[in-house]
């Protein structure tokens, strides 16, 4: 039973993988901060990312691997996303062991496949990112908690709390599905004894989680860039949770202590409520910050598919109608398939650092000054150095690994406009047009030289940038 979900996500997590090879910015973060020593990660984790520091740590440890035995094959991409893949595989078969253990066989097997089914699942099965590997304790710790409420045990319980504060080291907000399963826990009115239990480790969790919290709220500036939730990532999670509370009304009968509809229904709706209610006071909405919501969604949507697609004869279900439900999921899935097509491609990002790369060793000449806007974007050099050597950043200062940094420090306002000026050509590579222009002395600067002293010489677009080649007026041929 348990085969068949996870032969499902593992093909799908592999099935266009490369994405032509295409990395964004987000991965690119990953794949630098997993290539720096431990000496140069831990000093960098103290004033940044330390969300992701236990993250940074276990690729850093499969990158050693990797590098030495696939890398020179598989290349950068298959590395950073393989982890990825091979978790979301591990989550598929807990949530297949989890309908099984809740409802029955054929639930299980229909949670599984509806997991690896859903888009947003794939997604970040080929993502370079933390969250699949969140995923997958998120679900396994669930699974250790149906355990522990069945048949309560010592060893049980420490391991749903080693779980999930795994779970939550990877990534603060996976303690929103403590909520889901303490939900869980009350509305299944189970002896106290096992609420004490599910308390007490709750506890553990959230204790061993606080150094990490009040620590990272130093770094709460990196989620500047947040406004307000992606409508698109509103409706998704709408779709879903209409869909499972739709799902939750076809009757099962479940096995255990825990019912289906207990743990689900939370599980689907209360971390996603809980994140969007906490962007109020600031913003912090992402879906893939509570990823593990879609288990909710799979596990109702599962015990429905297997009680409403039940073999012809059972109960007196007539061949006809079992033949309709099953083409009407076919024809589901079929429809995902576009989606599910988008998504393996290099525009299903918002950036792609590998075409950046591609841009400017096409138009850089040997000596040409080379500058970012907004600094930040600097990142899209890390994986693939090599093709901006014979370039001078004419505003860095200090190195991302020297300065413990992820985009490294710039140099002055005055001092990038001295440099500037004194360069023939300035390759720049810049967000697309449309976007937020930051404000500090150095990116206004670098805006107002170029306009003042240089012209358009060479302009492409890539996917979320555009790399222009600047000239000083009056050597170019003009722009093309």
């Amino acid at each position: 039973m348990v085969l068949t979900p996870c032969g499902l996500m593992l093909l799908l997590g592999a099935w266009g993988i490369r994405r032509q090879d295409a990395i964004w910015r987000d991965e690119a973060v990953t794949y630098d901060m997993a290539h720096r020593s431990l000496a140069d990660l831990w000093p960098t984790l103290q004033h940044v990312d330390v969300v992701h520091g236990l993250y940074y740590v276990l690729m850093h440890a499969w990158f050693r691997v990797y590098d030495a035995t696939l890398g020179g094959s598989l290349g950068e991409a298959v590395g950073l996303r393989l982890p990825s893949a091979v978790a979301m595989t591990a989550a598929a078969a807990g949530v297949a062991l989890l309908g099984q253990r809740l409802v029955g066989r054929r639930a299980g097997l229909f949670a599984g496949v509806t997991f690896a089914l859903i888009p947003v699942v794939q997604q970040y099965a080929q993502e370079g990112r933390s969250y699949a590997m969140v995923c997958a304790l998120v679900v396994w710790a669930t699974y250790v908690l149906v355990a522990a409420a069945e048949r309560p045990r010592r060893k049980l319980w420490c391991g749903y709390a080693a779980l999930m504060l795994s779970a939550c080291l990877l990534h603060e907000f996976a303690v929103l599905a403590l909520p889901a399963h303490g939900a869980a826990v009350i509305l299944a009115r189970l002896p106290r004894r096992v609420l004490r239990a599910w308390a007490l480790a709750a506890a553990g969790v959230l204790a061993g989680l606080a150094p990490l919290a009040v620590f990272s709220t130093r770094q709460s500036a990196q989620l500047s860039w947040l406004v307000w939730p992606d409508p698109v990532q509103l409706l998704t999670f709408a779709v879903l949770a209409v869909l499972g509370a739709g799902c939750a009304r076809i009757r099962v009968r479940s096995r255990g202590p825990i019912s289906l509809r207990a743990l689900a229904l939370p599980l689907l709706l209360l971390p996603t409520l809980f994140l969007f209610l906490l962007s109020y006071a600031e913003p912090a909405y992402v879906d893939r910050y509570v990823l593990y919501y879609v288990v909710g969604f799979a596990l109702l949507a599962g015990a429905a598919l297997a009680r409403l697609l039940r073999p012809a004869g059972e109960r007196g279900q007539t061949r006809a109608r079992w033949r309709r439900r099953t083409m009407a999921l076919v024809l589901v899935a079929a429809a995902l398939l576009p989606v599910d097509v988008h998504l393996r491609s290099a525009d299903s990002r918002v950036d792609d650092a590998t075409a950046i790369a591609r841009a400017v060793r096409e138009v850089a000449e040997p000596g040409d000054g080379l500058l970012f806007l907004p600094a930040r974007r600097r990142i899209w050099i890390a994986p693939y150095p090599h093709r901006f050597r014979g370039l001078r950043d004419l505003a860095l200062a200090k190195s991302p690994v020297a300065s413990h940094t992820l985009y490294g420090t710039e140099r002055s306002g005055t001092t990038i406009r001295a440099r500037m000026l004194a360069a023939r050509r300035i390759v720049v590579a810049a967000d697309p047009d449309g976007q937020p222009v930051d404000t500090d002395d150095q990116e206004i600067a670098k805006r107002a030289t170029l306009r003042e002293a240089f012209e358009v010489c060479v302009s492409r677009e890539v996917r979320g940038a555009r790399v222009t080649v600047y000239g000083r007026r009056g050597e170019c041929d003009g722009p093309r």
